[in-house]
């Protein structure tokens, strides 16, 4: 299946050599709107190694980080549109962060053409040893008899962290605190130390203290279980009905760019995350691969805004 689709795409980038120069004629740039070393550099990195291969011109990975994403997010926007850069968006920036910031310089909707999804990070119910909850069922009822006593973690107000746990609390009918702190990695050592009782984290930065026994992890937040940690359950077959939080990444092209560029991408796209070996870099990273077409990652894509949007209103998120 993997070497007809390849065929396919040599076919697609010929096609029409006889009307215009074959796509792609010269490198990509590829935005990556945080620093290198992160989470969106590992799976955006694993994704343009494959892409070059495919297209047959290197694809060259700009990080632009600053402002929480908003500065390579808003080059990406602005950029020409012929198919020579592209941009990884992420849930944060392209679903979470228009509800918070009402002077963002960029519309994920009006100013860019979905490319296509190719991978989501699944994250984990997380909670200290010392919290008498082996399930989430028993965190609900441990909630429900202790109004606000229990203390939740994030990485920061309307961060992913944050809204997972407003949507559980939402759901389960259920009060905890939050307790922010600067960054994902801070709050885990938080809850390692029992200054929270519960953080929502993702599977990659939570299975290495789940498996010393530092924390105990209780559910997952997608809607399959997770293939690193199959034992857990989901939080809707917890009970939570229709729970269903990830951090997603796609690609994005700005707005305009030829339908035919968008169609070579997306079957690039799809042949990539089928291979062995991008399957293999991303479960590493806790992440499962994605594909499908421009039109559902624009379904998707609505979809999260119009989630989150409602989340972030009837729970009064609001970043300083």
């Amino acid at each position: 299946m993997i070497r007809a689709s390849a065929c396919l795409l040599l076919a697609l980038c010929a096609g029409d050599a006889g009307a215009q120069p074959a796509y792609p004629a010269r490198p990509v740039r590829m935005i990556i709107a945080f620093p290198a070393g992160g989470g969106s550099d590992i799976v955006g990195r694993a994704l343009a190694q494959q892409l070059a291969e495919l297209l047959g011109q290197p694809v060259v990975v700009d990080n632009r980080g600053g402002a929480g994403g908003i500065i390579g997010t808003e080059l990406g926007a602005r950029a020409a549109p012929d198919g020579y850069t592209l941009t990884v968006g992420r849930s944060g920036g392209f679903a979470i962060t228009p509800h918070l910031n009402p002077k963002l310089p960029y519309d994920p909707v009006k100013d860019f053409a979905p490319v296509g999804l190719f991978t989501r990070l699944t994250f984990l119910l997380d909670v200290h040893p010392s919290v008498p909850a082996r399930s989430a069922k028993e965190l609900i009822a441990l909630a429900s008899s202790r109004p606000g006593r229990l203390n939740f973690g994030s990485s920061g107000p309307g961060a992913t962290a944050h809204l997972a746990t407003e949507m559980f609390m939402s759901l389960a009918g259920v009060k905890m605190t939050h307790v922010p702190y600067k960054g994902a990695a801070p709050a885990m050592t938080a809850l390692i130390g029992g200054e929270v009782d519960v953080l929502f984290d993702s599977v990659p930065t939570t299975l290495p203290h789940a498996r010393s026994g530092k924390i105990r992890p209780l559910a997952v937040t997608t809607l399959q279980r997770s293939a690193l940690l199959p034992q857990l359950p989901t939080l809707d077959e917890a009970g939570l009905k229709g729970y269903e939080l990830a951090s997603w990444f796609g690609i994005f092209a700005p707005v305009g760019t030829p339908r035919a560029v968008v169609s070579r991408l997306n079957t690039a796209i799809n042949i990539a995350t089928q291979r062995p070996e991008m399957k293999e870099r991303l479960s590493s990273q806790g992440a499962e691969p994605l594909s499908g077409t421009p039109e559902d990652l624009a379904s998707y894509l609505r979809r999260e805004l119009a989630k989150f949007g409602k989340l972030i209103r009837e729970a009064g998120v609001k970043v300083e």
